[in-house]
């Protein structure tokens, strides 16, 4: 658990820079969007090309990958049905949240996590790359059909595909995996050194916006919603994981417990990151990302307790 641990130290200790900056307003009343939109427009960008260009596509299509879509598209449409039936949710607003809850931090905890606590980073590579290069890529289409200001056809559908930088990032960085081919590294070393800004920007941003916030209020209207999708990220997802690792795919010992421990971790920041550039569910993501990322440690040492 120390390296769970360690691994969080290093996000919050981001987060609480980022608070600091904001509290002393050093980047002004728009920094939090202005590092939020760095990170969706640019950063991101290459951050997927690089990751996705030096990954190893036999690794990705792997049970572990299974295990991941399956528990994160369940969980993603409980929460979808939940809030637009019962709720009466908005699309745009019902997809952040749905983002919130099935999203885990693969990255910068996930890989931490996998490195000091499964004893192999390489385990968390297909969660990374399902997220990466599937999952999120569909919210966001998803999103932009939705949040148009004008009637979606078939080629304005296609338009903002085209037009959206993360997915721009990510087909050029599986290309690059699927053909073997290498770009110049006078291109890539400036696409790895921005690439680097992403997490980094995306965590100072979360922490900005935490000034003068305080999660879960009442007056928010958006209380219920949060709690729904940590409920979900935090026992659902991994419950699912378990079962589908367990029952169907015949997962048993240390892999079974590392497929459960990857659906345990906590909602990836990048949600925020999207809420903000969509401007919808801000609140829903900020909270359900604050909430999971604080319970997530006794979160795996249940987990750890019951499938030892």
């Amino acid at each position: 658990m120390l390296g769970v641990i360690a691994g969080f130290s290093v996000v919050w200790t981001i987060i609480l820079v980022g608070f600091a900056v904001g509290r002393g307003n050093l980047l002004g009343p728009g920094g939090s969007l202005a590092l939020s939109r760095l990170a969706f427009f640019v950063a991101s960008p290459c951050l997927l090309l690089e990751t996705l260009s030096e990954s190893d596509l036999e690794v990705i299509f792997s049970s572990t990958l299974i295990v991941a879509a399956a528990s994160a598209v369940a969980v993603a449409l409980v929460y979808l049905a939940v809030v637009r039936l019962w709720f009466k949710r908005g699309i745009s607003e019902g997809l952040i949240g749905a983002m919130s809850a099935s999203l885990v931090n693969s990255a910068n905890l996930g890989i931490p996590v996998a490195a000091y606590v499964l004893g192999d980073a390489t385990l968390v590579a297909p969660v990374l790359i399902f997220q990466l290069a599937f999952f999120s890529p569909l919210f966001l289409m998803a999103l932009d059909s939705t949040t148009s200001r004008h009637r979606t056809t078939v080629f304005s559908f296609l338009l903002q595909i085209v037009r959206n930088p993360i997915l721009i990032g990510t087909a050029i960085g599986l290309v690059l995996a699927a053909t073997g081919w290498q770009l110049p590294e006078v291109v890539m070393e400036p696409i790895r050194l921005i690439g680097g800004a992403a997490v980094p920007a995306m965590l100072m941003a979360f922490g900005i916006s935490l000034n003068g916030s305080k999660p879960l209020q009442a007056n928010g209207g958006r209380r219920k919603d949060v709690l729904l999708g940590s409920a979900l990220k935090l026992l659902l997802q991994p419950a699912v994981a378990y079962v589908v690792a367990r029952y169907a795919l015949g997962m048993e010992g240390h892999l079974l417990f590392s497929a459960v421990v990857l659906a345990a971790l906590p909602s990836a920041q990048n949600v925020f990151v999207t809420a903000q550039r969509y401007e919808s569910g801000v609140v829903i993501a900020k909270d359900t990302v604050l909430l999971t990322t604080i319970a997530a440690v006794p979160a795996m040492m249940v987990l750890a307790g019951l499938l030892a």
